[in-house]
């Protein structure tokens, strides 16, 4: 019997859309299901796009306090957050109208309502059903709220996103990318900031020189940071939220607090129970390097696979499971190796490939370490000025790049290039040999000793 799509996905974040979509070019009949009134996913309505507008309004509180080492005399008289967020929601409504128009172009369906598995071929949607010949589990996840007292005091990342006035004070508890993020803006922004760590330092999966250099920079931006605080409580106090610890220890009153401290995957609610497809303790779906599941018909990609949890990664490996199935690219899959990824801090961490640590336990006596810490030339004539930092790794007598770690001004967008040659293979000897931009950040990269 004819099913009624041949690739319906669940979910219609960027994972889902890239699928249906690129399915779609080969002739694919394809559908998406969304829960949610707006399309896009956390990515483009609650994460990376109203993030990246927020972190560039820091960038310009930042950039303004600097102003007058350049010989600007400037006065602020003030910053509208109001304003800001009205005009960042108007951007996002219009990429989201852009993925209706382009899923419209490209013929995929879009079905309204929460898609739950009712068999391998077969969605419930609302109290409608839909067939289809492959399923696409694409729903991401969920920000993590810890099982305290008082938790619900707090908001998270979807919370901070639906904030109409800057809070004046703020209580970051995590340890990720998303809560120094979230702690830089916001103190660049007004806010008096403090974060909250269990342990001794955030960002414990980053090279060291990242996470070191970062600290400073925070602290002397004026964020404050409690670590070994292992929060018991939240309690509501007529002055604001105050935060206990397990060793009886308080911190605050905050106006706000915020949990940054994970997300968690959307696979409570799919139905995966109905076709036998079991989770790992940590509530991912397992799949192969095919994104296969365990059943014969479903897939998954994205967040809710564990597997570099990025919105880059979720396009590229769903482009790629159609470009396979669809378009007879036998073979053709995600290489989960040196995923290039950026933590919008301030300043900013570009980082690719393996840390220090890791490669020493990977390579041994073998790998080599380049480094280089110095005050980037924008500033020089800042009161504020931050370190840039960068760190090379390299393995073998030909010194292959294995990692490839910046934290600076620029970071972002210079990592990108690098990501390219250490994908191609690149040596310190290929690095040496390429003539350097002067005067750059960047030209330090090729000319480490």
């Amino acid at each position: 019997m004819s099913k009624d799509y041949d690739l319906l996905a669940i979910g219609a974040g960027s994972g889902g859309i890239a699928t249906a979509n690129r399915a779609a070019s080969y002739g694919a009949r394809c559908a998406v299901v969304e829960a949610d009134t707006r399309l896009g996913g956390t990515c483009v309505n609650r994460g990376c796009v109203p993030k990246k507008v927020m972190w560039y309004g820091a960038s310009m509180a930042h950039a303004l306090e600097d102003a007058a080492g350049y010989g600007f005399d400037v006065k602020v008289n003030g910053f509208n957050w109001t304003q800001l967020v009205k005009d960042r929601e108007a951007y996002i409504r219009r990429i989201n109208k852009s993925y209706e128009n382009t899923l419209g172009k490209a013929g995929v369906d879009v079905l309204q309502g929460h898609g739950r598995l009712v068999d391998a071929n077969t969605v419930s949607v609302g109290d409608k059903t839909v067939t289809a010949e492959r399923i696409i589990l694409a729903p991401g996840g969920s920000p993590a709220v810890p099982s305290v007292p008082g938790a619900e005091l707090g908001i998270t990342s979807d919370g901070f996103f639906e904030l109409q006035d800057l809070p004046a004070s703020v209580a970051v508890v995590g340890a990720g990318y998303i809560a120094v993020e979230l702690a830089g803006m916001l103190q660049a922004l007004g806010s008096s900031v403090t974060m909250l760590l269990r342990k001794t330092h955030f960002l414990r999966n980053f090279d060291e020189m990242m996470h070191s250099t970062l600290t400073e920079s925070m602290q002397s931006a004026g964020v404050e940071m409690k670590t070994g605080f292992s929060i018991s409580a939240l309690k509501q106090t007529d002055d604001g939220i105050l935060v206990e610890s397990t060793d009886g220890a308080t911190c605050g009153p905050f106006e706000k607090v915020i949990w940054a401290i994970g997300r968690k995957p959307a696979t409570a609610e799919l139905g995966l129970e109905n076709i036998s497809l079991e989770v790992d303790p940590r509530g991912y779906i397992p799949v192969d390097e095919f994104q296969r599941t365990s059943v014969e018909s479903v897939y998954a990609i994205g967040d809710v696979t564990g597997q570099a949890e990025l919105t880059p990664v979720a396009i590229a490996a769903g482009r790629r499971l159609a470009d396979r199935i669809y378009n007879g690219m036998e073979g053709r899959k995600l290489d989960y190796s040196l995923i290039p990824t950026v933590v919008f801090s301030h300043p900013p961490i570009g980082t690719v490939g393996l840390t220090e640590d890791e490669a020493r336990k990977q390579y041994g006596d073998s790998v080599e370490v380049f480094s280089a810490r110095f005050t980037p030339m924008v500033s020089v004539f800042s009161e504020h000025a931050s370190k840039t930092a960068m760190k090379l790794i390299v393995e073998g007598p030909q010194q292959r790049v294995v990692g490839c770690h910046i934290i600076g001004d620029g970071a972002d967008e210079m990592l990108q290039g690098f990501a390219v040659a250490m994908k191609m293979g690149a040596t310190k000897k290929d690095f040496d040999d390429t003539v350097a931009i002067h005067p750059t950040s960047s030209e330090e990269l090729v000319t480490m000793r």
